[in-house]
């Protein structure tokens, strides 16, 4: 951490001005962890959500933004560290710097315990449970294969004035030129993109970079003005190949894929661990993307089952269609989820939901019609744990719960977690 040279108070009242401001510095103990990649600390009252620091640590923190009620620092200088301290690998992922990663300063093992609190605090907090039962279904969250560096298989930069190409500050449209980014996959590492490489971008804001599961590496860059926005391909092919859930993928590379390479045959296994489809059985895949719950609930439906795919954006329509057509029992609905079911566009009974919605969550309103139609089971995969607690509230006050939950750390060294519940009525 650098130093701090200005003066520190010990809190807001100690000259009267009835709060923090911004660029002040105080010291402060931090407590539990929070949404957000954020501790929370408190000031005379004031709450505090403080970044790269940990829970029980002693820290000068400088306000980064004041808000009604609360306001935003990061720790500058650590008094009193925590045992689950360690060095970011990163010389990025520093107060003021790249805001792509909220966790390199926490160990591994840490980490993974400061998503199974946020999580549970979530479903607590949001979904009613309380902690005997968040304790009975046995939350925590699982590390994928390979290792909290080089997993990302999909990265964007921004473009600042100078045609360099970097990462964002956290809650800032400011770019931070950088050399390397050490999560992304080794192949977006080799590219010569960022200004290491010499390479600049005069006339592009953005450039984004695809590693896929089956060895394609593609390039594109793109301007986002209103009119002249464009999108042109720098390198790679157009299209690009996944390999998941027993298939080979074909989509544009800018469609969407889990990011990290394990996501998606590790997302399938517990969907259908979960729900257990049968021969001869319906099933729903909302929000279905390309169709990669589909395929691997079509092969256990069989010929005999029913898969209905519903995707609202026309690439994953078409990528669906084209992806699926060897399995005649997948039908691809092209609509929004919430008015598929709204306006019977599927019909017939179901046995098996899955919902894998934005990170907005699907909402009552679609939940509702969810268990309108009486499936047995709902899996639902959810890539924000807060979004899934609202959810999961609408479903127990209309009689159904919560009978398994998996927690999985899809993103290393970031605040994010994905989450595949199994939900059955009550």
């Amino acid at each position: 951490m650098n130093e701090v040279t200005l003066p520190v108070q010990q809190s807001e009242a100690a000259d009267g001005r009835g709060g923090l401001t911004e660029a002040e510095q105080v010291e402060l103990t931090v407590a539990a962890v929070a949404p957000g990649g954020h501790c929370v600390a408190r000031v005379d009252g004031q709450v505090v959500f403080v970044r790269h620091a940990l829970p029980g640590e002693r820290v000068v923190a400088e306000v980064t933004e004041v808000h009604r009620g609360f306001v935003r620092a990061d720790a500058v200088r650590v008094l009193e560290p925590s045992a689950d301290r360690v060095e970011p690998p990163c010389p990025y992922a520093r107060p003021g710097r790249c805001g792509g990663c909220d966790l390199q300063h926490v160990s591994v093992p840490a980490q993974l315990r400061w998503k199974t609190d946020v999580v549970r605090e979530q479903l607590i907090r949001l979904g009613g449970l309380d902690e005997a039962g968040c304790d009975a279904l046995d939350v925590r969250v699982e590390a994928l294969p390979g290792g909290p560096l080089g997993w990302r298989s999909r990265v964007r930069y921004a473009v600042d004035a100078a045609g360099r190409a970097g990462l964002l500050k956290h809650r800032s449209h400011e770019v931070v030129p950088v050399d390397r980014c050490l999560i992304a996959h080794p192949a977006i590492q080799d590219q010569p993109v960022l200004t290491s490489s010499g390479t600049r971008w005069p006339d592009d804001d953005a450039v984004e970079v695809v590693a896929s599961t089956g060895g394609d590496v593609t390039v594109t860059a793109s301007t986002t003005g209103r009119t002249t926005g464009r999108t042109r391909r720098v390198s790679g092919p157009e299209r690009v190949r996944e390999l998941a859930a027993g298939r080979e993928w074909h989509l544009p590379a800018s469609s969407f894929w889990q990011v990290h390479p394990a996501a998606a045959d590790t997302l399938v296994a517990a969907v259908l661990e979960l729900t257990g489809p049968e021969p001869g059985e319906r099933a729903w895949d909302l929000y279905g993307g390309a169709g990669l719950f589909a395929a691997a609930l079509a092969e256990r439906v069989g010929e005999s089952g029913r898969v209905t795919l519903v995707e609202a954006a026309g690439d994953g329509v078409a990528a669906a269609r084209e992806n699926l057509r060897d399995l005649a029992q997948v039908e691809v609905v092209a609509a929004r989820v919430e008015t598929a079911l709204a306006r019977r566009r599927i019909t017939g009974s179901v046995d098996v939901v899955v919902l894998d919605p934005p990170r907005s969550g699907a909402g009552a309103r679609v939940v509702r019609d969810v268990v309108a139609a009486r499936p047995r089971a709902v899996a639902y995969v959810a890539c924000d744990p807060a979004a899934f607690a609202r959810d999961l509230r609408v479903f127990t006050d209309l009689g159904w719960r919560l009978a398994a939950l998996r927690g999985y750390d899809l993103f290393p060294l970031t605040q994010h977690v994905e989450l595949v519940g199994l939900l059955l009525p009550a």
